[in-house]
């Protein structure tokens, strides 16, 4: 098929490398415009751009893509389907309705649970046991057309948020083709969404990292692994921030009594097998930590040069 691809992150390469495998020809490439990126907020392509650009594919960077322009610009290439994956920008009717087969949506979670942004951080922040691909015919709405296909993929207990995402993408890869070849033969038929189990997700943001230990250890847990690699988890210590990149929860049942009684925040145990921390419910054990300015390095690393005191409080 000849495809419009429309997306804008490390997932939506993966979704790329399988349409070149499988022997689509990808027409024009729609990315979101340039950023400036790092210290010397130079400007920075996409990973999607940068994909096709290494190909002599041509690209298409509208800032806002429901702009009589950039509609046109696009309605102007003919194709069989549109792919997105990941695009960042709602698209109007007329090109939806451009290609033969519609606009096919490369989507991370198992529609209609997790609409919106972000659903591969929100599964984990959940504690959900599964996740997957959908594949639907794009709607006006957000996320909101009919299923065409799923995928099912279980959530490890040592999946971060970067993992599940790397896991995620080949998946969706892998389906799109199957899709595509679905549609062409004429043998899926489109699902329309249960719209009563909806549900939505927002944006991640920075502040969300910030641990708040009147929570349980469990949910905190949950968001050292769904906040890796961006933005991290963390709190304070001597006026510095330190991040949490690994952790590991320890039930209200399992602590002694001395331990219940410790105040929030505080820190019950400082050895080599972690950092322990009073929670609402439970204990966080931190495996890996990183200081301000430092390395991201094991506990036991840590504590040889940064020794913590029973009874330290976080947080200030």
């Amino acid at each position: 098929m000849d495809v419009i691809f429309m997306g804008t992150p490390d997932f939506a390469v993966a979704t790329l490398d399988s349409l070149e495998r499988a022997g689509h020809r990808i027409v024009l490439v729609v990315t979101q415009p340039d950023k400036p990126k790092g210290r010397g907020k130079k400007m920075a392509m996409s990973p999607v751009k940068e994909w096709a650009v290494e190909r002599d594919i041509p690209v298409y960077q509208p800032s806002k893509i429901r702009e009589a322009g950039s509609v046109e610009h696009i309605l102007s290439i003919p194709c069989d389907v549109s792919v997105v994956a990941a695009f960042g920008q709602i698209l109007p009717r007329e090109i939806l309705e451009h290609p033969r087969y519609g606009c096919v949506n490369v989507h991370a979670s198992l529609l209609p649970k997790y609409r919106g942004a972000a659903p591969i951080q929100w599964s984990i922040l959940n504690g959900d046991e599964v996740t997957g691909i959908t594949t639907m015919q794009m709607g006006v709405g957000l996320d909101d057309g009919d299923i065409l296909q799923q995928q099912i993929v279980p959530i490890e207990e040592e999946d971060t948020g970067g993992s599940l995402f790397d896991r995620l993408a080949l998946v969706g890869g892998e389906l799109l083709v199957k899709t595509l070849k679905g549609l062409e033969e004429g043998s899926i038929t489109p699902q329309p969404q249960d719209e009563s189990q909806a549900t939505h997700v927002g944006m991640i943001r920075k502040d969300m990292g910030k641990l708040d230990f009147t929570r349980s250890a469990e949910e905190l847990s949950r968001y050292v692994r769904g906040l890796n690699p961006w933005p991290g988890t963390y709190t304070f210590t001597e006026g510095k921030t330190l991040k949490f990149w690994k952790a590991f929860a320890i039930p209200e049942n399992d602590l002694d009594e001395d331990t219940k009684s410790a105040p929030l925040a505080s820190v019950v145990r400082a050895d080599d097998t972690g950092v322990y921390v009073r929670c609402k419910e439970g204990v966080l054990a931190a495996t890996e930590l990183q200081l301000e300015g430092k390395k991201r390095m094991a506990v036991s690393d840590y504590l040889r040069g940064h020794a913590m005191e029973t009874g330290e409080l976080l947080g200030h």
